[in-house]
């Protein structure tokens, strides 16, 4: 009985355990679908990109960047193509494989050896010569490393040091060229093209390389661009410059640039027009994803977006009429320089504007050196908003106009112009001609009245003039006359649609006397630009308009070389000067008369435009470029203009700092450059004007012909 009770139990426990068997299992082979389940679906993406090492980047595909043209269509910047072999390196490429493709590749091309340099020429030496570098590592430094006091890399730099001149000198021309080449190589980011050469490339050398490319894993024949200036640097200051492919993206916005999806070697703007405009210059570059496996190597290409050229810049600029004015304005510097043996001067600005809309026709600067008894002139356009200059009487109309809102003056008033004797000085404050007489405000303007404009300055002051007695007056009214002052552009920016405009220098003490230097133009600096929008505000009736150097964003049309519109820069009143329109009429007549009868009057009397304007003298001191004339007492010179005065189009400003240092001796370049300026923009307005006409006759006989 007892072993078949046991027999039974055995039975019993049998299929138990194959039951926990089986669960067993069941819970097993759960686990692993689960897990692989996890694996496909959870992780499978990881692990596939594992395997094959799948990475996006952008690749540069040399996007031309936009083209710039003046308000006519004529191409003021443009790219030239050009010839380029590049590498590409992958994340496994050793220093090896590059200096095996950079040896058989120095047999094809020839590069610049000039940048390389000393540690260039030892990390070459040591790569090259493994053996004899080795022999530079004693048994004592392998030792402090092995007792941890030198790292691996402390050898390395021990290696360099032991390095010795007769060693370099082993390296031989084709070395360095070499060299050269894998310094390129070296310098490139993985999966980027590296341009090992875009400059002077042959069409042999381009032919032989590939003919060759089985050869040399990573290289490539392409092409690449770089700008073009066919108005021989026209306004070049003022365009701005490009980093260059070796160069990159600025260090300093390195951070800005790849944030926004550029590559590390990406060429952009770096200053003024190039810089501002980057956004629209720069092209779409064709982004790629790089398939690449565990070494690796790219086994794919995947193309996820084509690339686009930059769109073009149609700017504000008449290139002829800017060609003339530099031309003129070098014409007077040198003819100034000989004529008048003017030791101090060296430069002078013209910036033209259309009063009506605030597009600038012209921005000329030019810088006159003198290179080995040669003189030289250099584009200095920039210079006409970043460098500021006290501007003598040109700045007047806003002195009166000052006066006549705050109720200082008014319509009728007049002053008698006699010198001024203020507390002991023995020097008396008076005008540039002393006999001048009682006069009011439009007469005032014609004859540069400083004494007008002192006893205005005592009146917005609330001050009382007595001979020989302190000059008392409230300092508050510099701030008045700064307010004012600023309605019309001048001590604050302009606005122009370029970076790094200066504002000018403040005088930072309030002595009365200086009140009545700042009331003549001569305690305040102001820039080129600031007067030519000055001016603009006075002739158009009070409307500060924003200076405006771009005037389309344009399509790019590789077929038709220029596109459609994609954006139009409209005009733009920055402020309605706080004022009364027969005020501002009052001084465009003071204007006129200046051009008439008054000190312009030699100069523009028969010019037909009509013009209207106001001259200035200041007195100065010296701050160019030679240290060693610095605070040497001398002059400017400037004119403000427009015309026609009943029905502004242009308005100009002149400046010539340091003419001369005698006032005596003083001449009128300024006159003398307006003059040719204002009478070369009416003559190109009447040329343009009959081409226009020919062209559509020409356009109405061919169309009547076809029909």
């Amino acid at each position: 009985m007892m072993k078949k009770k046991l027999k039974t139990e055995k039975r019993k426990s049998l299929p138990i355990r194959l039951n926990i068997l089986f669960l067993l299992a069941f819970l097993i082979f759960t686990v692993v679908i689960v897990r692989l389940g996890m694996v496909q679906i959870v992780y499978g993406e990881d692990y596939t990109n594992e395997v094959q090492k799948q990475e996006e980047v952008d690749v540069s595909s040399n996007v031309p960047r936009g083209k710039i043209y003046d308000r006519n269509l004529n191409t003021i910047v443009k790219n030239k193509p050009l010839n380029a072999i590049t590498y590409t390196r992958t994340t496994s490429t050793s220093q090896k494989e590059r200096l095996k493709v950079a040896t058989k590749l120095a047999d094809m091309i020839d590069v610049d050896t000039e940048k390389v340099t000393e540690r260039d020429q030892k990390d070459y030496w040591i790569l090259t010569r493994p053996k004899e570098a080795e022999k530079l590592i004693t048994a004592a430094d392998r030792k402090k490393v092995k007792d941890g006091k030198l790292s691996e890399d402390d050898l390395y730099q021990l290696q360099l040091k032991r390095i010795t001149k007769d060693q370099l000198n082993e390296l031989t021309k084709k070395d360095m060229k070499i060299l050269a080449i894998k310094r390129q190589m070296d310098s490139g980011y993985a999966l980027t093209p590296q341009y090992i050469k875009n400059k002077d490339v042959s069409a042999k050398e381009m032919a032989y390389v590939s003919e060759h490319l089985d050869e040399l894993p990573g290289v490539d024949v392409t092409s690449d661009w770089e700008r073009d200036y066919p108005f021989n640097g026209l306004l070049r200051t003022m365009i701005g410059s490009i980093s260059s492919s070796n160069e990159g993206l600025p260090k300093n916005m390195l951070d800005h640039y790849l944030s926004r999806g550029y590559n590390r070697n990406d060429r952009v703007g770096k200053s003024y027009l190039e810089a501002q405009y980057e956004d629209v210059l720069q092209g779409q570059e064709e982004k790629v994803k790089n398939i690449t496996d565990k070494s690796g190597n790219v086994v794919d290409t995947k193309v996820i977006s084509k690339g686009k050229s930059g769109k073009d810049l149609v700017l504000t600029i008449d290139v002829e009429m800017q060609k003339a004015i530099e031309k003129i304005i070098g014409d007077e510097l040198k003819s100034a320089k000989v004529r008048h043996s003017a030791p101090l001067l060296d430069r002078a600005f013209v910036v033209m504007m259309d009063p009506r809309n605030g597009e600038v026709l012209s921005i000329a600067g030019k810088q006159l050196k003198n290179e080995n008894g040669k003189l030289k002139l250099d584009d200095y356009a920039l210079g006409a908003m970043t460098s500021s200059y006290a501007m003598g009487s040109a700045v007047k109309g806003a002195t009166v106009l000052t006066g006549l809102q705050t109720g200082a003056i008014n319509l009728n008033t007049t002053f008698l112009d006699e010198p001024l004797w203020i507390g002991d000085s023995p020097r008396a404050k008076k005008s540039w001609r002393v006999g001048l007489g009682t006069l009011g405000i439009q007469g005032a303007l014609e004859q540069s009245s400083n004494v007008f404009m002192f006893k205005t300055a005592i009146a917005v002051g609330k001050g009382h003039y007595k001979p020989k007695q302190p000059l008392d007056l409230d300092t508050k009214a510099f701030d008045t006359f700064r307010y004012y002052f600023s309605q019309f552009g001048l001590g604050v920016k302009t606005g122009i649609d370029l970076p790094n405009e200066a504002t000018g220098y403040q005088g930072s003490e309030r002595l009365p006397g200086f009140l009545l230097d700042f009331a003549i133009g001569q305690y305040d600096t102001y820039t080129p630009l600031q007067l030519a929008q000055y001016v603009s505000t006075i002739a158009n009736g009070g409307y500060r308009m924003k200076p405006q150097i771009v005037k389309e964003i344009r399509e790019p049309d590789s077929k038709k070389g220029i596109g459609a519109v994609a954006q139009s820069v409209q005009p733009e009143v920055l402020n309605r000067v706080d004022m009364s329109e027969a005020y501002i009429k009052e001084v465009q007549q003071g204007f006129r008369r200046v051009m008439t009868k008054g000190t312009a009057a030699s100069q523009f009397a028969s010019a037909k435009y009509k013009p209207a304007g106001k001259t200035g003298t200041a007195q100065s001191y010296y701050d160019g470029p030679d240290k060693s004339k610095a605070g040497t007492q001398t002059y400017n010179t400037t004119l403000v203009a427009y015309a026609p005065y009943d029905n502004p189009e242009v308005a100009i400003s002149v400046v010539v700092p340091w003419p001369y240092n005698d006032y005596n001796k003083r001449y009128s370049i300024t006159n003398e450059i307006g003059r040719k300026v204002l009478d070369k923009y009416f003559e190109l307005k009447s040329k343009q004007a009959k081409d226009n006409t020919e062209e559509k006759n020409k356009d109405k006989i061919e169309k009547e012909a076809s029909e």
